[in-house]
């Protein structure tokens, strides 16, 4: 199935150049006045190398279709990260290689899809958003309204966004998982 290159997503499976690869994480670039571009990290899935790849926006992405499993992010200890199947309750262990960015947006108890080919995990499908904390950022300014001034906040699984300055610390936010951006208050 062929997707845009802009609706690539971390933990996709697509094909390129004739090998499957695992999307580990997504940029959209706009440099001056040139043509935007989609600069992606991908991971062979049967050599484990990875590179950088650019593709213009409306490139044609073979996104592989792999079996998938629906299940719940329990925790992680070091690089191992913990599922559990929804319909038969066993517990799967990936590790962060696996995973690539995607660790930056897994909460506890979020439910995802667990892609397999030939019956190895090779990455994982996240929701279009997912609500994060607030643990640490500059103190809001109650004057503030939303405008183009943003500041750095870090969230509960280490991931940095960029948010309005009204924001605080302790506060939930709704994350786009695609762009790894600031959508709104949760």
């Amino acid at each position: 199935m062929s997707i845009p290159a802009t609706q690539m997503r971390p933990g996709m499976i697509i094909k390129y150049k004739d090998d499957l690869h695992l999307v580990f994480s997504v940029e959209h670039r706009t440099p001056g006045n040139l043509r935007a571009f989609i600069q992606a990290k991908l991971r062979n899935v049967r050599t484990g190398a990875m590179f950088v790849e650019r593709f213009r926006s409306p490139d044609p992405i073979d996104r592989v279709h792999v079996d998938s499993v629906k299940m719940e992010y329990l925790y992680s200890d070091g690089d191992d990260y913990y599922f559990m199947d929804q319909e038969t309750f066993e517990q799967l262990n990936l590790k962060r290689e696996t995973l690539g960015d995607a660790v930056d947006y897994l909460t506890p108890n979020l439910l995802i899809e667990v892609s397999s080919h030939d019956g190895k995990p090779v990455g994982i499908e996240l929701p279009p958003s997912v609500i994060l904390t607030v643990i640490e950022t500059e103190p809001g300014i109650k004057s503030a309204t939303a405008s183009s001034v943003t500041k750095p906040a870090k969230t509960d699984t280490g991931l940095v966004v960029q948010v309005p300055p009204f924001i605080n610390e302790g506060e939930k936010i709704k994350v786009d998982t695609a762009e790894g951006a600031y959508m709104s208050r949760a």
